[in-house]
């Protein structure tokens, strides 16, 4: 992954560029730009008119491939509102959320409450050009040995067997396909007047809706204990009737693989431990 990293920097590097061109383009005033995050660039704007916008820029990774044609699809449900789009510049213009507080600081409970209600919004029936499940699913299958191994296996192999269990068994009988959001957690969900709260930064799949819940349940911000972890795996699947077992080996499954290039290392692990042991 640290070539990832090094092509990140290089991506940033041409970010006041293309600031510049996006503004050129939808003849945007400048506002300030928002705390760096992981998946790309984002900066205040004010459109023509006046009123309020953010200008996103994608940082070109495979999970976001389709970002903006998931909130095309989504069409506000739940979702900012895409404005524009520069699919040569990786360039959204959004909706903007004021005043922007990310659904984190409401606490565990109320959080968890709001996710389980975004949740069936977003499982609208889709298919091209989303990425199968099935197809990340055998992506992560076919790298995540390697990864642990070159890792130093930095976590003990029962983990990584589940993982790739789980992986390898639960794509071909999947149920019914739809759009999935697999980085729904308490910062990517900001209050906003439009509704109360308002998803951003999907990164789409289709697939079953037990894969689902695997961001949310090892979402540490909304409680990092074993206590929390199980709370909101069986708050999900029941409020929801998710299939637990399903739910489960895809949160186990998803969560490995992602543990490989995240700062979230040491919680992601432990919460596939505590799955695990609790069966």
């Amino acid at each position: 992954m640290a070539d990832d990293r090094l092509n990140q920097r290089n991506w940033l590097q041409t970010v006041p560029e293309l600031v510049v061109e996006c503004a050129e383009e939808w003849d945007l005033q400048l506002g300030e730009p928002y705390p760096p995050g992981d998946a790309g660039y984002a900066q205040r704007v004010e459109l023509p008119d006046g009123a309020p916008a953010v200008l996103k820029l994608i940082y070109p990774d495979r999970e976001s491939t389709h970002e903006a044609a998931a909130i095309e699809r989504l069409d506000g449900d739940g979702v900012v509102r895409l404005l524009e789009y520069d699919a040569e510049r990786w360039a959204m213009l959004l909706e903007r959320c004021e005043p922007g507080t990310p659904l984190s600081v409401a606490g565990g409970e109320t959080a968890l409450g709001v996710l389980i209600g975004l949740l069936p919004r977003i499982w609208k029936p889709a298919g091209p050009p989303f990425m199968p499940l099935a197809d990340e699913a055998a992506w992560w299958v076919e790298y995540l040995p390697g990864q642990w191994a070159s890792a130093g296996e930095p976590f003990e192999r029962r983990l990584l067997d589940a993982a790739l269990d789980a992986l390898v068994t639960l794509p071909a009988t999947q149920g019914e396909q739809v759009l999935l959001q697999q980085d729904l957690h308490g910062d990517n969900v900001l209050a906003s007047q439009r509704e109360p709260w308002l998803m951003i930064d999907p990164k789409p799949l289709v697939g079953e809706r037990e894969f689902s819940v695997a961001p949310i349940v090892r979402s540490d911000e909304l409680g990092s204990t074993r206590r929390d972890v199980l709370y909101r795996f069986d708050r999900l699947t029941s409020e929801l009737g998710l299939d637990r077992d399903r739910a489960r080996g895809w949160t186990i499954g998803q969560t490995i693989a992602w543990s490989c290039y995240t700062d979230h290392h040491v919680p992601h692990v432990e919460t596939v431990r505590w799955l695990l042991d609790a069966r």
